[in-house]
């Protein structure tokens, strides 16, 4: 028997380089190791690996769908977790070979694909109009704002966003974003963007973390921190833009917005994919199906078949049929 601790410890710390990755997993597993501990009657720390068969791993699944109340996406999510732990494994402990191969034909379920999410233009102008630019606060959540809307940061990187990483060039203001992988990129933003970021700088004041958005104690701001922030300027700008009232707005929400914007700008995807700092171009595709430039232009290029001009005639027995119920119908 092999137990499982050092093993997921290991997976962990070694496998894993993303912070915000390395969290998920870590709770998916917590979840899993409740249920095969309640399961089988063994304490977390005293699971084997053994006991992780696809047995074991399909009755989770199952649990967290039909009693945790997740969805196929959640489900897929925790799947691919207990698959990468899996390959881990698989040189490490070459014994539970056929185990693994069992847990790894685990098959996914089919999700349905639907349009992202994004804002028009009346409420993004609405969303940043939100804030009161005459508060301390205010100036700083119009800065972050202003730069989820304009650079498509995802929120941890827009959180975890630091003092050296923002420099300014003439009119303009240089981000660099660190994102998932450890991947850096640049983004150049515009002169506005610049202004309201030197703002929220001139007020920001000293601080013993390098984090360049704070709450209101001089605290980093956190993930929950934004999304009260945005919650609350959603809940404002719905005053003047009706249509924000019945819209669920999340953080990626922004970042969906800001890459529609781009893709309608300048007409290329891979400068879209480039902008969002995504790994795969094909990640991007989703906003292909979003933005309807692109269908008119398709039907702008082409030219459908014409059809052969004709008017109904209708059939003398016709008219004649449709009179006689008319008459009946109707009774003089």
């Amino acid at each position: 028997m092999t137990p499982v601790a050092p093993h997921i410890t290991a997976f962990l710390r070694e496998r894993l380089t993303c912070e915000n990755t390395r969290a998920a997993y870590a709770y998916g597993f917590q979840l899993l190791f409740a249920f095969a501990s309640k399961r089988l009657g063994v304490a977390p720390s005293d699971l084997q690996l053994e006991y992780l068969d696809a047995s074991l791993v399909l009755a989770f699944l199952d649990h967290i769908q039909h009693e945790r109340g997740n969805g196929a996406r959640t489900r897929n999510t925790r799947l691919a977790a207990i698959r990468s732990f899996m390959h881990f494994i698989e040189y490490r402990v070459p014994t539970v070979l056929d185990q693994i191969r069992r847990v790894l034909a685990i098959p996914v379920q089919r999700t349905d694909t639907r349009l992202v999410k994004h804002l028009t233009a009346a409420e993004s102008r609405a969303l940043l109009d939100a804030p009161n630019p005459t508060s301390r606060l205010g100036i700083r959540d119009r800065a972050m704002l202003y730069l989820g809307l304009t650079g498509g940061l995802r929120v941890s990187e827009l959180v975890g966003l630091r003092l050296d990483a923002v420099r300014f060039e003439g009119r303009y203001v240089e981000i660099r974003v660190f994102g998932k992988g450890r991947k850096e990129r640049a983004l150049l933003l515009w002169k506005e963007v610049g202004d309201a970021i030197r703002a929220w700088l001139a007020i920001r004041g000293f601080a013993a973390c390098p984090e360049f958005f704070l709450t209101a104690t001089a605290k980093p701001m956190t993930r929950s921190g934004f999304e009260y922030v945005l919650r609350k300027h959603v809940c404002t700008a719905a005053v003047t833009c009706p249509s924000l009232t019945s819209r669920s707005v999340s953080p990626h929400t922004l970042r969906h917005t800001c890459a529609l914007d781009t893709l309608r700008a300048t007409g290329d995807l891979r400068k879209v994919s480039l902008w969002l700092g995504h790994a795969n171009q094909s990640t991007t595709e989703i906003y292909l199906q979003a933005d309807p430039t692109e269908k008119i232009e398709v039907i702008e290029s082409t030219v459908p078949f014409r059809l052969r001009p004709g008017r109904f005639q209708p059939p003398d027995r016709l008219i004649a049929s449709l009179m006689r119920g008319r008459t009946q119908s109707f009774p003089g």
